[in-house]
């Protein structure tokens, strides 16, 4: 027999929803959060053409619309990836302790790939930062977004040839796991260099161990109010932050994974078109900036 809850909880319930059903709800109360609703949901939408340049000063509203949409791709393509290969491509404490297991045991191929691994998502930071130092040195407003655009070529490539590349072996690792692990470095080191280091989409390690501190602060008890000692108090911006990241990253993995299920690597071009869409509007201000300072004349550009 399935255990019923106490009778004073079934009490306690059904006061507050008859109390709740009784009270009248003013039009002006329900106007009112109704708008709030709508303005909390548009914050949070990546709309904004400062989205992937970097400030001085971020606000958070930015940081939260870059975390929440980069750590859904990246749950996205990590849980897919995981369906198509049978490996975690970001997960590089995994990959470094499995390559020191597998040497440990004598399978020196199976540690050359788990390094391999680990070599790419390093591969792809680097050449992440090889553009954006491009970017930066030629005074583009779009080096960010150039980094996310290449990063949806790619992922076109795997969702038209996934298929063919899981056949072709490079580094003793299929070239889907080279490739996706290349993909993870890029989209890791975008959002970590955009924000300062204040967002990871791929590192839900890290993620899990913010959130704990956070709650151990904002659960502590600060029993002396003494003028002499400063109050523990959890920053509340970063709780929200990392809340909503690992939200979106397992959000973006159900996705990934019962997309890959029923569509294979075909799963990873609406990723890419939404890659596609965040790199667009940069991209396409420096164009015309670019063709205006063009047209000035005896004006060759900054170099």
């Amino acid at each position: 027999m399935t255990p019923r809850p106490p009778r004073s909880l079934l009490r306690i319930a059904r006061r507050q929803t008859v109390r709740l059903l009784r009270s009248s709800v003013e039009p002006r109360e329900l106007q009112k959060t109704l708008r709030r609703t709508v303005h909390g949901t548009l914050d949070l939408m990546p709309l904004d053409a400062r989205l992937l340049m970097k400030h001085r000063q971020r606000s958070q509203r930015l940081n939260r619309q870059l975390a929440w949409s980069l750590a859904f791709v990246a749950g996205a393509v990590n849980a897919g990836g995981f369906m198509a290969v049978q490996t975690y491509t970001s997960h590089v404490s995994g990959a470094v302790s499995k390559a020191a297991d597998e040497l440990a045991i004598g399978h020196k191929t199976l540690a050359l790939g788990a390094i391999s691994t680990v070599g790419c998502f390093a591969a792809g930071a680097f050449f992440t930062s090889l553009l954006v130092s491009f970017g930066r040195r030629h005074r583009f407003r779009s080096h960010y977004a150039l980094s996310l655009a290449i990063e949806a070529v790619l992922l076109v490539v795997l969702g038209m040839m996934g298929y063919k590349l899981h056949q072709m072996h490079r580094f003793a690792l299929p070239l889907t796991v080279v490739l996706l692990a290349f993909i993870m470095g890029m989209h890791n080191s975008v959002v970590t260099t955009v924000s300062s280091a204040e967002v990871r989409t791929t590192h839900m390690t890290g993620i899990a161990t913010d959130i704990g501190l956070e709650l151990g602060r904002l659960f502590y008890f600060n029993r002396d109010r003494s003028k002499k000692m400063k109050e523990i108090t959890a920053n509340r911006d970063h709780l929200k932050l990392h809340g909503l990241i690992l939200v979106a990253f397992f959000g973006g993995g159900l996705a990934g994974a019962v997309g890959f299920k029923h569509m294979g690597f075909k799963i990873v071009l609406f990723l890419s078109a939404f890659l596609g869409f965040l790199a667009l509007r940069p991209i396409i201000h420096d164009l015309r900036v670019r063709t205006r300072l063009l047209r000035l004349p005896g004006n060759k550009g900054p170099g």
